[in-house]
């Protein structure tokens, strides 16, 4: 089954709130997927929705560097109208000191925050797009200089979370397990990869300063493959202008970023000519590639096993073993027991059913009535409310380290998720603070951490077999994974699975790497993971960046 970040009932409603404010929301039209053969050479187009609050227009306000046409002055009893400028940047300089397994390095760079128009197949902007860049400046020769290009999920994600938390020069004060802080800020990141590779994060349409434009229409950029088309064309052009054509280019995405990470490949491939040298998925979803009945019903078990040791809910014997030692025998049981005795259905003999039972039981650390009642197909939402329901808690979705207290112990599923409640404290001050405050951008939108892209068109979600032609298409691609143990919502065990199926003759699995931690759905918060994660992808870079001169061939 596919999991969205965004399927939390915090995102659900604030997708609903923020749908009320955007001027911009109409469904009539069909997409438009043609490639965009080039930039097209366009003024700064512009925009306005109604504020979300309104200002005294006699004050001086502030407005994103660019040109654009000058906003009128509504009268005093309108909301004050926010100029959305299509095309605009502003740049400043700073120095990090990273960290890595290699030894400490201080690395000047250039940051650019801006927007770049997303262009329809007539070369009319149709969006806005907002991006931060950073590019390393002591680097004489950006040819082979690798470029990474980052997205988060959603989908209506804005890309805040691994720029802010991971990847980037610069991270959000939090404790050293993840929790927020206060007060919320801004500092160093020592663990960036800003060292081996310049960095791009965007907001898709929709989510973060990014907005659609005049009367362009929803049906464009809100679905699986509409998402990738304009995402498409949106990179070449922005590879075009920052002449990064000759750089080795890689793609990383979150949850629903890999998703269109995996579409992208293939789609970047097919109508922009520009072939990745690797693909990044963060706690990716199931790519399309279908788990149903038995097998979707116990490939959350290992999930479990892990969540449940972490809690200490296990048996003492299971409890004192480490958790590289448990998980292989949870999985080999899920994969060689588990599902082909629930394939049985009602033949299965009820001996060898209670013996099963006991065993779930004991890995997953539930009540064996618990699991016989369910017939083993325990739903995440129920292991979420029960694993801890005797001490009075439930554990998070997104990372399931985090504890809530819901307003009764009776119930199937929990209240609310404690780990995106706890998130949110502390990334939507630290954004906010970081673009307006210390990078200069002046703009009075609202910055969306998730924006309002309902409805989102699932049909068609066959990008685990996009990745794959790519793959075979491109022998220069690579695939490296990265996966919490303790992520509940795309757990690591369907990563696993999502591995082995995206390539069942098993002719790319030399080029495609898992990496597990100890964490959740965002990893990178713990900041032992932080460190270990960020040297993962440094070695992944290196190690899929060619010498000169090496062909690409089989």
């Amino acid at each position: 089954m596919t999991h969205w970040i965004c399927r939390t009932r915090f995102a659900i409603l604030t997708a609903a709130i923020l749908t009320g404010v955007n001027g911009h929301d109409r469904a009539d039209a069909s997409p438009q997927s043609t490639p965009l053969a080039q930039a097209p050479a366009v003024p700064a187009a512009t925009s306005e929705v109604p504020a979300v609050a309104q200002r005294d227009p006699a004050l001086p306000g502030p407005s994103p560097q660019g040109t654009g046409q000058q906003v009128k002055t509504p009268p005093p009893d309108q909301p004050v109208p926010v100029k959305i400028i299509a095309d605009a940047a502003v740049s400043s300089n700073d120095t990090v000191t990273i960290r890595s397994r290699a030894g400490e390095t201080v690395v000047p760079y250039r940051v650019t925050v801006g927007t770049q128009p997303v262009w329809d197949a007539e070369n009319k902007p149709v969006a806005s797009m907002f991006y931060t860049y950073y590019e390393r400046t002591d680097v004489v020769d950006k040819s082979t200089r690798p470029l990474l290009i980052s997205f988060n999920g959603g989908p209506g994600s804005a890309s805040v979370w691994m720029h802010i938390a991971y990847t980037g020069p610069r991270i959000l004060r939090i404790d050293s397990e993840g929790y927020p802080i206060q007060p919320y800020g801004i500092q160093e990141n020592p663990y960036s990869i800003l060292d081996v590779a310049d960095i791009v994060y965007i907001d898709p349409v929709n989510t973060g300063f990014s907005r659609t434009l005049n009367d362009a229409k929803r049906e464009q950029f809100f679905g699986v493959n509409e998402d990738i088309a304009y995402l498409a064309r949106w990179i070449g052009a922005f590879v075009t202008r920052n002449g990064r054509w000759t750089s080795p280019k890689y793609l990383i995405g979150e949850s629903y970023g890999t998703t269109r990470a995996a579409g992208l490949a293939a789609r970047l491939q097919g109508s922009q000519w520009m072939y990745l040298n690797g693909v990044i998925l963060v706690s990716p979803t199931d790519l399309g590639i279908r788990r149903d009945g038995a097998i979707d019903e116990a490939i959350s078990l290992p999930y479990y096993a892990a969540t449940a040791w972490y809690h200490k809910a296990l048996a003492p014997d299971l409890q004192a073993r480490d958790l590289d030692q448990l998980l292989p025998e949870v999985e080999a049981f899920t994969l060689d027991q588990l599902i082909p005795a629930m394939a049985r259905g009602g033949s299965l003999d009820e001996k060898r059913r209670s013996e099963l039972v006991a065993l779930y039981a004991r890995y997953s650390g539930l009540k064996p009535e618990v699991v016989l009642n369910h017939h083993f197909a325990v739903p995440p939402s129920f292991f979420w409310k029960e694993l801890l329901r005797d001490r009075g808690l439930t554990i998070g979705r997104l990372d399931s380290r985090y504890r809530g207290l819901d307003r009764e112990d009776a119930g199937t599923s929990p209240d609310f998720d404690p780990a995106m409640s706890a998130w949110n404290h502390a990334f939507a001050p630290a954004i906010n603070y970081y673009l307006r405050d210390v990078l200069k951008y002046q703009t009075d939108l609202q910055y969306w951490i998730f924006g309002p892209v309902s409805p989102w068109n699932n049909t068609g979600d066959t990008t685990g077999e996009s990745l794959r032609s790519a793959m075979a298409e491109n022998p220069y691609l690579h695939v490296l994974v990265q996966s919490g143990y303790f992520d509940g919502a795309t757990d690591y065990f369907n990563a696993k699975y999502t591995m082995w199926n995206m390539d069942p003759a098993g002719r790319f699995q030399d080029r495609m790497t898992w990496k597990g931690y100890r964490s959740g759905h965002m990893m990178y918060l713990r900041q032992e993971n932080l460190g270990q994660a960020n040297d993962d992808i440094r070695e992944f870079i290196a190690k899929t960046t060619p010498k000169a001169g090496e062909p690409a061939k089989r």
